[in-house]
């Protein structure tokens, strides 16, 4: 029988799995937590199943008791987002309901801005948290503030929305750039054929950013406000 070599180094003992860190439990909060980790620090693409299971120590087929699809993921991501969004404008009323709408907007439109990965994912997820019933109650309330009756109200909340989403969408596509490439496809314009838009050509794309966003969500409530009464569910 060969006697141990005193000078090797002896075999580690096996580590009970007792003594290891326990990890945490998952939770669909864990998940889209870490879900919003990934997106600040490596932007939506990465917001994947795989990813986020190699971030959470597991492998993707747990995640889905949790969350049933990407789509649903990035969903209750934007909707973690949203916390981010003022609600305060509703609340204070010593501003015109149409300034304070404005407002609220505004702070839905910064949010998205944050995040440009974000933005065109939210033109076709559809958040169903907290955050985001927070965000239509106060877009709604101050509609119906201000007057609006509610079948309008209701239907406006989407305009609303829709174009706060589509215009962070656009920025997040390099606003500047689409907007010279569309000044110079507009000034070859012929008089002849399209008399209008060679004659208004500069206004089409005149205006500061935050000057054409502040317009275009005064034309959208205006036009709420104003609009004929949208059809019952039932008619």
């Amino acid at each position: 029988m060969n006697s141990a070599d005193p000078t090797a180094a002896p075999t580690p003992a096996p580590r009970s799995r007792r003594e290891r860190p326990a990890k945490p439990a998952l939770s669909r909060d864990g998940i889209v937590a870490a879900a919003v980790h990934i997106l600040r620090t490596e932007g939506l693409g990465k917001v994947t199943m795989r990813r986020l299971a190699r971030e959470l120590d597991t492998g993707p087929a747990s995640l889905y008791v949790y969350v049933r699809n990407t789509d649903e993921l990035h969903a209750a991501v934007l909707d973690a987002l949203l916390a981010e969004v003022d609600l305060a404008p509703a609340r204070d009323t010593s501003a015109p309901w149409q300034d304070r709408l404005t407002a609220l907007l505004t702070s839905y439109l910064d949010m998205l801005f944050r995040h440009p990965s974000l933005a065109r994912s939210a033109l076709t997820v559809r958040p169903e948290g907290e955050h985001y019933l927070d965000l239509v109650e106060a877009v709604l309330s101050l509609l119906i503030a201000g007057g609006v009756p509610d079948a309008r109200a209701a239907w406006g909340v989407d305009l609303l929305l829709m174009y706060a989403t589509a215009t962070a969408a656009e920025h997040a596509g390099g606003e500047a750039d689409h907007m010279d490439a569309t000044a110079a496809a507009l000034a070859t314009a012929s008089p002849a054929r399209h008399p209008e838009l060679a004659r208004l050509s500069s206004t089409l794309v005149a205006g500061a950013p935050q000057a054409r966003l502040s317009w275009g969500f005064a034309a959208l409530i205006a036009g709420i406000a104003a609009a004929p009464e949208p059809p019952t569910a039932t008619s």
